[in-house]
């Protein structure tokens, strides 16, 4: 059995690959092994993604794939710990291994046994799982959830710094706040400035990923729970409770269930509300924000939202405008993330060129201020130079601004500067398969069937691919 890191090759759980951006481009997370409920959506979530939009806890100080890439070896890490953007908590052992094409790091391949992950349960684990839901919501939001202040937010936008003032009102009201936006618009940024700015100490906050509660836990959870109300439950405080003369915030509110918001809405009226299982009324006092990344005119015709849950936050709503709207701030953006990455990877970039600076002007930035992060970041952690040029931005985005008719290159003249090969998935596959049939027939001293045994595939497989990679 080959040993990396306490794992065996013939006990993986699964494989994630991403190229240099930092763009998964295979993940088997999605192998049905793993009994998680994805919707059709959510595959398309787990692949053609940055890796750290949808793993969005991930340190990139401590990550096996930042480390591999940035050093060009192996490494094996064991115990990492994270959680996807659905919620999912993970605890892993890995090994990843460099993706080198002509002396160039092009990607990276991940190997990992799952040691840990949580996703559905039962009633009779109800407790359990509640227990580790506010374990992780009081420890993150005293650790690193509330780390930003308005003074970080980045803007000379007329119309941002209004949005910041509103928001600092908002602060210091008791009135429930509804924050909306696209995707990476900088919603987490000023939910933990408005919650440093009320002055409410941090052992009163509580923040939760509404799309990342167990369908089936979501009240117990929120309003927590009275002995008996069905096998194994006790007595316990729901959130609600927990955040009571502080504040609560509710990320993607639009996920909750129809009849959850109603409960909600009841909280937002007269502050109270029923546990599950019980008939006595409690009451507190909670300022709630929340989030959505939908507008909610459209989520309320979708059935996603209450009318009158809407109607009872529109009073204190703030929209976060998308960065095509301020592309003003984008050079400011630019050169802020290059300060911070220069330090994480070790580079002196000083800047981008016009070239970049025109594209990085033109383009529509869906994925707003977290898409323009990441770019940066995979520019500058594979920059060799003092400035951030065209070879270093990613191919889709080229490719999207080129193909607009406002430029006379092409994509073809883009592509021409690269091998094609760096980016042919079945290639990579393939070479990694012919690297590892190579090390285990050595390791076995060219006993095919006790290699077989080492890949954890019938010795018939091996043999065909050996005479396929004509590896005799």
């Amino acid at each position: 059995m080959i040993d990396f890191g306490g794992f065996s090759l013939n006990s993986l759980d699964y494989i994630l690959i991403v190229d240099r951006e930092f763009t998964i481009v295979y993940n088997t997370r999605l192998d049905k092994r793993l009994n998680i409920d994805f919707s059709d959506e959510d595959k398309i979530n787990y692949i053609n993604r940055n890796l750290f939009e949808v793993y969005p806890t991930i340190d990139k100080k401590t990550s096996s794939i930042v480390e591999s890439m940035r050093t060009g070896e192996i490494v094996v890490r064991k115990s990492q710990k994270f959680k996807d953007f659905k919620g999912i908590f993970y605890i892993t052992n890995n090994v990843t291994i460099p993706i080198v094409r002509k002396g160039i790091i092009v990607g990276a391949v991940e190997l990992t046994k799952d040691v840990k992950t949580i996703y559905n349960v039962k009633n009779e684990n109800v407790n359990m799982v509640i227990d580790r839901e506010e374990d992780d919501i009081t420890n993150n939001i005293a650790a690193d959830d509330s780390k930003f202040t308005f003074d970080d937010i980045i803007t000379n936008d007329e119309k941002m710094l209004k949005i910041i003032e509103h928001a600092k009102t908002m602060s210091l009201s008791k009135n429930p706040t509804l924050i909306y936006g696209e995707t990476g618009t900088g919603k987490e940024v000023f939910v933990q400035s408005m919650i440093n700015y009320s002055g409410i100490s941090r052992k009163k906050v509580v923040i939760q990923n509404c799309a990342a509660l167990p369908q089936n836990l979501i009240e117990s959870i929120l309003f927590g729970t009275y002995k008996g109300a069905y096998t194994g439950a006790e007595n316990r405080k729901g959130l609600f409770e927990e955040a009571d003369g502080g504040i609560i915030f509710l990320d993607e509110l639009s996920t909750l269930p129809y009849d959850v918001q109603g409960k909600l809405l009841r909280v937002l009226q007269d502050g109270s509300f029923r546990p599950v299982g019980s008939n006595i009324e409690k009451s507190v006092s909670v300022k709630i924000i929340a989030a959505m990344n939908v507008d909610p005119m459209e989520a309320i015709k979708n059935m996603q939202l209450r009318k009158d849950l809407f109607y009872r936050l529109s009073g204190g709503m703030i929209y976060l405008p998308p960065l095509r709207e301020r592309k003003k701030d984008i050079t400011l953006f630019v050169d802020n993330y290059i300060k911070m990455y220069n330090n994480m990877y070790g580079k002196k970039v000083c800047g981008i060129t016009g070239k970049v600076e025109n594209i990085f002007q033109e383009y529509d930035w869906e994925g707003n201020i977290r898409e323009l992060r990441h770019i940066v970041e995979s520019m500058v952690s594979i920059s060799q130079g003092s400035e951030l040029d065209v070879e270093q931005l990613p191919a889709y985005m080229y490719d999207r601004v080129y193909n607009t008719g406002k430029k006379e290159k092409t994509i073809l003249e883009f592509e021409n500067r690269f091998e094609k090969e760096e980016y042919n998935f079945n290639k990579i596959i393939m070479d990694k398969e012919i690297e590892l049939i190579k090390r285990v027939m050595s390791l076995s001293g060219g006993n095919k069937t006790r290699a077989a045994e080492l890949l954890g595939i019938p010795r018939q497989t091996l043999k065909y691919k050996i005479d396929k990679y004509k590896l005799n």
